[in-house]
């Protein structure tokens, strides 16, 4: 089978030391190490049953969890223009937008996810009266997706988000409001255009809480077979105090408040405490003051602050607990947890629940080149626009749509997109690729399991 040029150059040691840390789980398999004959290896697919996570965090003090309550309510709102539309009492939905609630976009497999099976940005672009077209690259059965693009018209960088609908025609909408909605065709028959869909935000306070000391102990921890992989990966900082960012896909938001503040205004078109200005739009949409919310954002950040981490499961369907323990074990010997870090604490927290405890999230929360298939063009802050950071894995379990454009929902698709040229991945890769069908299918099963 074809292993990655980069790969293939790494030190003759590296093939040593993986077939003989191989040769034990591979033996109990009673498959040859090189072989790959076989049942192929296939994704599970997301796994069914009960959510594993949307709830509040355990240890959460009484009043602490009737924040968390609330805040849920608060993060299911609908918005509207002005307010006045039953059922939908949130204010300041527009002029453009991409979505009307938190919940649309963070909806599986329960409130604070990602895409849903069905895609909601479908119904809401024509609802109370808009006239918006659905693009292309919007479907019924596709994922929830926000659009960059990668450069202006003359040629210089852009990244920003242009929001694929506007409020023009609603019911809600000040008659004045005739603004166009962007045309996306000549962008993307261009090129120019890079997708994202919503990460989720399960057990995002101890992302919050992990010490910046911590992160940086853990990018120098297992230096050696880093190196041998071929991983390197760096952190992204704020440009004033230079501390740790860590939300988003290339970790360019310091807070909770932030991410939710900047979602807020470039998804919904809410204006609010952190982000008060409006986005430059045509005159005559302007139906309410600057900013139009004051209390949501605080609630946002507080939901997914007090939010679980996702739960895994030991076994489920017909994969068995051995089966997820080797695939285990297989994912660290490939040298996949040398950036899916199982675990990291978190400091001191004010919230006791939060404080040193033991977060499986699966990521080193810095940003790593993972080279040219999976580029995006996209920078932010100090990540490139081939760099993002490690998604954390913990609930990829009940994850339908993968990667950070959701240009596939099978797994095994996801794994190897991230080899290509330049990728830090491409040796780790081509350790997967090494194994015969049995282990790759246990890694996917334990992958399922999260």
């Amino acid at each position: 089978m074809p292993i990655p040029v980069s790969f293939r150059r790494s030190s003759h040691h590296a093939w040593l030391i993986l077939a003989v840390s191989l040769a034990p789980l591979l033996s109990a398999q009673n498959a040859p190490v090189q072989s790959s004959f076989g049942q192929p290896a296939k994704d599970p697919g997301p796994r069914g049953g009960a959510p594993g996570a949307g709830g509040a965090i355990t240890g959460l003090t009484t009043a602490q969890l009737a924040a968390f309550t609330a805040a849920q309510t608060t993060f299911q709102e609908v918005d509207s223009v002005s307010g006045t539309i039953a059922g939908e009492t949130g204010v300041g939905l527009g002029p453009s937008f991409n979505m009307n609630s938190c919940s649309g976009c963070h909806a599986f497999p329960a409130v604070g996810g990602s895409s849903p099976a069905t895609n909601p940005q479908v119904a809401v672009a024509i609802a109370h009266g808009a006239r918006n077209t659905v693009p292309a690259f919007i479907t019924a059965n596709g994922p929830v997706r926000e659009v960059r693009f990668q450069r202006n018209p003359d040629g210089s960088p852009d990244g920003g988000v242009h929001d694929l609908f506007v409020i023009t025609g609603r019911t809600d909408a000040p008659p004045s409001c005739q603004l166009a909605q962007t045309n996306f065709a000549p962008q993307v028959a261009q090129g120019n255009v890079s997708f994202r869909i919503p990460t989720p935000t399960f057990g995002d306070g101890l992302i919050e809480a992990i010490p910046d000391a911590t992160i940086l102990a853990n990018k120098s921890a297992n230096a050696g077979m880093k190196a041998l992989f071929g991983i390197s990966g760096r952190e992204n900082r704020t440009g004033n105090d230079g501390t740790i960012t860590r939300f988003g896909w290339k970790a360019q938001n310091k807070s909770l408040v932030i991410f939710a503040g900047e979602a807020y205004n470039v998804e919904q078109g809410v204006t609010n405490v952190v982000f008060p200005n409006a986005r430059q739009t045509a005159s005559g949409c302007e139906a309410n003051g600057h900013p139009e919310d004051e209390d949501d954002v605080p609630a946002f950040a507080t939901f997914m602050r007090l939010s679980a981490p996702p739960t895994p499961v030991t076994s489920y369907g017909s994969v068995t607990s051995t089966s997820i323990q080797r695939g285990h074990d297989l994912f660290a010997l490939t040298g996949c947890s040398l950036c899916h870090t199982e675990t990291l604490t978190t400091g001191t927290s004010s919230i006791a629940a939060l404080s040193n405890q033991t977060a499986r999230l699966f990521s080193d929360l810095l940003v790593h080149n993972l080279g040219s298939t999976l580029a995006d063009g996209i920078s932010q802050g100090g990540a490139a626009g081939n760099e993002f950071r490690t998604a954390p894995l913990w609930g990829l379990g009940q994850r339908i749509f993968l990667l950070h454009d959701g240009r596939t929902t099978d797994l095994l698709q996801a794994i190897q997109a991230h080899a290509s040229q330049g990728s830090e991945a491409n040796g780790s890769i081509g350790a997967f690729n090494f194994l015969p069908e049995a282990s790759k299918q246990d890694i996917l099963n334990f992958l399922r399991s999260l």
